[in-house]
């Protein structure tokens, strides 16, 4: 096994190999405006560490998110295209999991990642490896009473301390996390879904309502 691991659905661009026993190498850079731009350079990176060519990659696994449109459409359109080329099956895990998984917490906790607009994505968990809900978008005020009182990791959590007291570390999501996540679960026999972004809202950039179209007679 080889898994190449990537997620662009936070400002992280992460990016992992693992080789069925571990991560062998790893790479992330936090920039929220160019995933596009730093994420193949971030591929080539964690290949030439290990000596290893794109060829040999077995799988693909790719963070579905939820996360902004732009950002996750990137590592999700990478990840299908190396599937294709190399001809080999591409995985998706939410990127809500993977960060639960790095928290490692024995108790009840919330994971939680800047929205923007004021809001966070977010899920509670029983734990690292235990989703209770599913992903939502919300106000962090309008969850205060759901959340309170329960630790919880993420940017999101961390950039609202008045609804998540407990907030702390990891900010954001790791590729190295995403990689061992799906082995994991690959190695248990679990089979992992095609990924699919979790979007959770519309895009930013819409057609104005007045829009006009112009064809020609």
């Amino acid at each position: 096994m080889l898994l190449l691991a990537l997620d662009t659905a936070t400002p992280a661009v992460t990016v992992a190999l693992h080789d069925g026993t571990d991560v062998i190498a790893s790479s992330s850079q936090v920039d929220a405006r160019r995933h596009g731009e730093l994420l193949l350079p971030a591929v080539d990176r964690v290949l030439a560490e290990t000596g290893l060519r794109l060829d040999a990659v077995t799988g693909i696994v790719a963070g579905t998110g939820p996360g902004p449109y732009t950002g996750l459409r990137v590592g999700l359109m990478t990840a299908d295209a190396f599937g294709l080329a190399l001809g080999v099956p591409v995985h998706g895990v939410c990127t809500l999991d993977c960060l639960a998984f790095a928290a490692d917490l024995e108790g009840p906790f919330v994971v939680a990642t800047d929205a923007r607009r004021k809001e966070v994505y977010w899920a509670r968990y029983a734990d690292s490896r235990t989703r209770l809900t599913d992903p939502a978008v919300d106000r962090p005020a309008d969850i205060a009473e759901r959340v309170a009182g329960l630790p919880a990791v993420g940017a999101g959590a961390l950039l609202y301390p008045d609804t998540f007291p407990r907030a702390h570390e990891p900010e954001h999501v790791s590729a190295a996390a995403l990689a061992r996540l799906a082995a994991e679960k690959l190695a248990a026999g679990e089979e992992l879904p095609a990924p699919r972004p979790l979007y959770l809202r519309r895009p930013d950039a819409q057609v104005p309502k007045n829009y006009k179209v112009v064809t020609p007679k």
